[in-house]
């Protein structure tokens, strides 16, 4: 495997150790980061550390601190934050399992691909997995990894298995301080009924290659043809994505759907609104300032 393991040890369920390696699921590459620059040396911007009324410092006199209030901080140096680390163990001990449904989606952060890390460890590698699949439950454990311990969930997924790194409960806000304003009454059954069917008529198998990100494609685009322009702007010359039309055919349809639903013949005459403050009466008057100018 020519990636570069995030983590080897073992995972252990009581007496049964299984040898694995750890990788991650995802990557980066996608994402598009700029540098500043200075235009007319074109040379990288860099950043000095400064304080406030003395200017730049050296890196030696700079320590840790945590802020108790306002201007008031605890200063730690590298050795005392050292001492606390735990030590990276190469076990990772599953104590419990849940329901697959039972942690919510706020929880997870980050995925990694789990494999067995020679042929000896393959078959207590399938057992686990098969397990976890016929018991449609998710094993739970601890692993100290950098010096930090995080909290992690290992499913089977396809051949293989997944460990996902959960938040730990006090990093995820209560959902209740949001929604406490959002009603509890009953929707309308007719409209209820709209809306399971809409979602039955897309419903469909999840595919994330259907799924673009137009921005970042159409700023790899810009890069490409800048890189070729020598320095001539080029941003007439990015294609928007192509419009599928979809959203507007939706619109219509949920519209006239729901006139049905309150017995009118015809779509309500809401499309009208552009009707009230005509956009080509309220720009006229700005052509004749021009000429008075």
């Amino acid at each position: 495997m020519a990636a570069r393991a995030y983590w080897k040890g073992q995972i252990r369920l009581a007496l049964v150790s299984i040898p694995v390696e750890i990788y991650s699921a995802t990557k980066s590459g996608a994402a598009v980061t700029f540098r500043q620059i200075h235009e007319p040396s074109g040379k990288p911007i860099k950043y000095e550390k400064v304080v406030p009324g003395i200017g730049a410092v050296d890196h030696d006199d700079i320590v840790k601190g945590f802020e108790l209030s306002k201007g008031n901080y605890v200063l730690l140096d590298e050795e005392e934050i050292e001492a606390v680390k735990l030590e990276s163990k190469r076990t990772l001990e599953l104590v419990q399992f849940v329901d697959t449904d039972a942690i919510d989606v706020l929880y997870y952060t980050k995925p990694y691909y789990v494999v067995p890390a020679d042929e000896l460890a393959e078959e207590a590698y399938i057992v686990l997995r098969e397990a976890l699949k016929r018991t449609k439950k998710v094993g739970l454990g601890q692993l100290s990894l950098r010096g930090q311990e995080q909290l992690v969930a290992l499913r089977p997924c396809g051949r293989g298995l997944v460990l996902e790194v959960l938040r730990y409960a006090d990093e995820v806000n209560k959902a209740a301080n949001y929604f406490r304003d959002v009603g509890s009454s009953k929707p309308d059954a007719d409209l209820l009924d709209l809306a399971e069917t809409l979602i039955a008529k897309k419903s469909g198998e999840f595919d994330a290659s259907d799924y673009h990100n137009h921005y970042i494609d159409a700023l790899k685009r810009v890069i490409a043809k800048k890189a070729k322009a020598k320095g001539k702007r080029v941003l007439e010359d990015v294609e928007e994505p192509a419009s599928t039309g979809r959203g507007s055919n939706v619109i219509d349809l949920m519209a006239a759907l729901k006139a049905s639903v309150d017995g009118k013949k015809t779509a309500p005459a809401k499309a009208a609104p552009a009707k009230k403050a005509p956009a080509s009466k309220a720009p006229a008057k700005k052509p004749a300032a021009r000429k008075r100018a």
